[in-house]
């Protein structure tokens, strides 16, 4: 399957529960009138957009429609790609060009951090890049094995320690590693912490610090891992991450297995933090960079 396809194939339960639904609507209208709006807005509430976003996006189009001049039901769509393609532009490339680069990697439990590692270390050494992994996860050990089994997988060094040990000092200790043994990207694991946790997030402020420190002129990343089954959730999990530390991308993960792949849109337009990898299925290539014209393309295609 090509890289479009995947992607199509990944968000199909989201164009399914937003996209058919507006052309269920444009074909049951003969001309554009507030009504139909309504029934736009509400199709974009429905699948996770959120009523903030869904609320700008139809008065974007209600601008559009009255600039142009735009009388057609069935001209709708395609201004309204035009208009999502706006609200997700942004810089979503990771920045990864230092040597070393460092990816710092934070989340809730369960919503798929250590695989993402993973996945990205496949993909980096795949194209050439020497990684190592921080085991910076030290509340479990079932984390730190399931990284080593991700360091073998991909082929990357992994420093780490044991259970209940500091997860800063792990962190710290690979960033030395990197520097001795030349890599080129060091990308840290990090405790599945709960956002309302003040301990937890306190530690990862202290992370933060010794990465500041340690490579202040180095490629950093703040990679939140979010689940798109989870819906406006990921929004305040977003913004609690946001409060304690600059997070700079986001990894949404599991878009193939939901319909609220719209949380994309309220992401970027909400909280303004590019999306920067998407998840679309099972394998180790399916860690796929986010772009807005492949993704846009792919919803109403």
């Amino acid at each position: 399957m090509g890289f479009f396809e995947k992607i199509k194939s990944g968000i199909k339960k989201t164009k399914e529960n937003i996209i058919n639904k507006i052309d269920m609507a444009i074909k049951s209208f003969t001309k554009i009138d507030e009504e139909l709006f309504e029934k736009i807005e509400e199709s974009l509430i429905l699948g996770d957009v959120g009523v903030e976003t869904s609320q700008k996006i139809c008065e974007m189009l209600k601008k559009r429609v009255k600039e142009k001049g735009t009388g057609d039901p069935s001209e709708i769509k395609e201004l309204l790609k035009e208009i999502i393609k706006e609200i997700l532009d942004g810089d979503s490339q990771l920045k990864a060009k230092t040597k070393p680069s460092i990816i710092l990697v934070i989340g809730v439990n369960g919503v798929g951090k250590t695989t993402t590692i993973g996945k990205l270390a496949c993909n980096l050494t795949k194209n050439g890049k020497k990684v190592i992994l921080a085991a910076g996860d030290t509340f479990r050990a079932a984390a730190i094995q399931q990284l080593e089994i991700w360091a073998h997988r991909s082929k990357s060094e992994i420093v780490k320690s044991f259970e209940g040990s500091d997860s800063a000092a792990v962190i710290y200790d690979s960033i030395a590693a990197a520097k001795s043994r030349g890599c080129d990207v060091i990308i840290c694991d990090t405790a599945g912490r709960l956002h309302n946790k003040k301990n937890l997030m306190a530690e990862l402020q202290k992370i933060s610090k010794i990465i500041n420190r340690e490579l202040s002129d180095a490629d950093k990343e703040v990679l939140l891992v979010l689940d798109a089954t989870t819906g406006q959730n990921a929004i305040s999990q977003a913004n609690e991450f946001k409060n304690v530390t600059e997070v700079t991308g986001i990894a949404l993960t599991k878009l193939d297995g939901t319909a609220k792949g719209g949380i994309i849109l309220a992401i970027k337009n909400t909280l303004n933090i590019p999306v920067k990898l998407i998840g679309v299925g099972e394998g180790e290539d399916d860690l796929r960079p986010f772009d807005k014209e492949e993704f846009t393309e792919a919803l109403f295609d």
